[in-house]
């Protein structure tokens, strides 16, 4: 959206959602300037060969692919393109846009009527989703399998475009075979097309792909280039080239869904945000998550009010993180024990899952969460995790939604398919994510943060707004184990009993060094709190940090270690 676009007020949003509702059926005037009846209304419209000729078409390009299409894709476990629609938008706020397009193929049997269909396999339009604007696309299978045709390209282009221009949400469901072979090139172009606008709106719009079927070969990287990927246990998968494809050339043998079926890229890939049971599970997670979100990157992300006091303190904070730093907590029960209600929308919950990224509220603020997992690999950072981090921590930055970090982190993961895998690049995205966002950024160290992690997570050194430290942190450039083994290895291979005194000298270097105290008497630690004041500190913080301004240099754009 241009820079200079006014920022819609209240009054705006509310007006314009008005308009989008169900709207009554019309009633035309009578000569006498009275209103008629609904009946004569009807009459007149059956007598009217044009609005019959008009309701044929709106009735034929309904049925889609037709009744034994439509039965095969129910027996499936699957939706029609326009079910999907109905579940996922406000009831009877859908508006459709080109539902008379037809394909312009000629050859190949193209033009014939049983290869003719109104709207050309995809349902394009718009909607709301608890009152608010939403751009949406389903494409529908019954039609020639779903597949990409020129005209079919140019709706979904058309979509994007509207969504740029007045500034609201996509949301695309692919159900599609892929490009539609009859038109060769048209149709590799039409999706070359779509990426060029799923880029443009890249950090304007936000943009959601839910994947409820077949989504192959260049159909992914329309999806891969949106902000947020949902997919359906069972139903869907996703994959550059399938297990045909991959037998004939690799020798492999794969099936559909250990190559690319939801869990697949939930959990291996990470490809994938969220796997949901069902396409209803689904449509409902994607509404749930439009709820943490502004409709672009001029507005702020909606405020939720909440029952939940402000000022309330968890004592069970105080008594989580074990006496012995070797032994886990879990992270998850950190976070919901601070925002509001307990309510944790988490993002990749099967990925990296040292690493905890999501949406909660804080007095009723929309807010991404970041925290270290000490329950999975102690809570280092690795590649997939510093990955996941990054990403997550660029779309707050692109939608003005703060972000809290809450720090407990070992260092980064050792080994040699660590370093060979490009360790240091891939942990450089962590850094430059933190480094470049301007939202505000919270730290809450909870007890390790050790090395270059320290400096990594939102350190005070990279721009941490506020930086809280609990009593039970650790922050020094190793843990007391390795730091004594490295500055005492003369001494402990001279003494006579050298485990115990390694005991004294780890004790000393704990005592000395992993504490908060020396980082807060530098000024790298704003305050060191009881773990139980987290929540009202943390609402505090975001209420005085609400009007921050930070920008970066002027420049094209960065370039990240991608």
């Amino acid at each position: 959206m241009p820079k200079n676009n006014r920022k819609p007020k209240k009054n705006d949003v509310e007006q314009s959602n008005v308009a989008l509702r169900e709207m009554p059926e019309p009633q035309q005037p009578a000569p006498d300037g009275s209103k008629r009846s609904s009946s004569h209304q009807a009459a007149r419209r059956e007598a009217d060969p044009r609005l019959e000729h008009l309701n044929d078409l709106r009735y034929q390009a309904r049925q889609g692919g037709g009744e034994e299409r439509i039965a095969k894709q129910h027996k499936q476990g699957k939706m029609t393109a326009r079910e999907r629609l109905e579940l996922l938008l406000d009831t009877g706020s859908f508006r459709e846009q080109d539902a008379f397009v037809l394909h312009r193929e000629r050859n190949f049997g193209m033009d014939k009527p049983d290869k003719q269909f109104l709207g050309d396999g995809v349902i394009t339009g718009w909607g709301t989703i608890n009152g608010r604007l939403v751009y949406v696309y389903s494409q529908d299978f019954t039609v020639l399998g779903g597949s990409l045709s020129e005209v079919h390209a140019e709706k979904i282009c058309k979509i994007l475009d509207m969504a740029m221009k007045t500034g609201a949400p996509v949301i695309g469901i692919n159900d599609s075979g892929g490009a539609r072979i009859q038109e060769g090139v048209k149709s590799l172009g039409g999706y070359a097309e779509i990426f060029l606008r799923n880029t443009l709106a890249s950090g304007v719009v936000p943009q959601i792909s839910a994947i409820m079927g077949p989504c192959a070969g260049g159909a992914v990287y329309s999806p891969a280039l949106t902000d947020f990927i949902f997919m359906v246990k069972n139903t869907s998968n996703m994959f550059v080239t399938g297990p045909d494809v991959i037998k004939a050339v690799m020798h492999e043998e794969v099936t559909f869904e250990d190559l690319g079926g939801a869990m697949t890229h939930n959990a291996v890939s990470g490809v994938s945000h969220m796997a949901a049971e069902s396409e209803a599970d689904c449509l409902a997670l994607i509404r749930e998550l439009l709820t943490y979100l502004p409709q672009n990157n001029l507005e702020d992300p909606p405020f939720e009010a909440t029952s939940d006091d402000p000022l309330r303190m968890d004592d069970r904070l105080n008594t989580i993180i074990p006496e012995n730093p070797n032994k886990p907590y879990d992270a998850k029960d950190v976070i919901r024990m601070i925002v509001d209600s307990g309510q944790f929308y988490e993002i990749q919950e099967h990925h990296a899952r040292n690493i905890v990224v999501g949406f909660a509220r804080l007095g009723g603020h929309s807010v991404g969460i970041v925290a270290n997992q000490p329950v999975e690999l102690a809570g280092v950072l690795d590649i997939s995790a510093a990955i996941k981090g990054a990403r997550f921590i660029r779309f707050c930055d692109c939608f003005n939604i703060p972000i809290v970090t809450f720090e407990d982190v070992p260092g980064f993961l050792p080994g040699v398919d660590q370093e060979h895998g490009g360790i240091i690049r891939h942990g450089a995205k962590l850094i430059y994510a933190y480094c470049e966002a301007t939202v505000p950024k919270i730290t809450v160290i909870t007890r390790k943060a050790y090395g270059g992690a320290y400096c990594v997570m939102n350190s005070k050194h990279v721009r941490g707004d506020l930086n809280l430290a609990w009593p039970t942190a650790e922050i020094a450039v190793m843990g007391p184990d390795a730091a004594v083994n490295i500055i005492f290895r003369k001494e402990l291979a001279e003494a006579d009993d050298p485990n115990a005194r390694r005991a004294e000298l780890v004790a000393d270097y704990r005592e000395r060094f992993a504490n908060p105290y020396v980082a807060a008497g530098r000024g790298y630690i704003d305050d060191v709190i009881e773990p139980r004041e987290t929540r009202p500190r943390l609402i505090n913080a975001l209420e005085v940090l609400r009007n921050k301004r930070d920008t970066n240099p002027p420049k094209k754009h960065g370039n990240i270690p991608l």
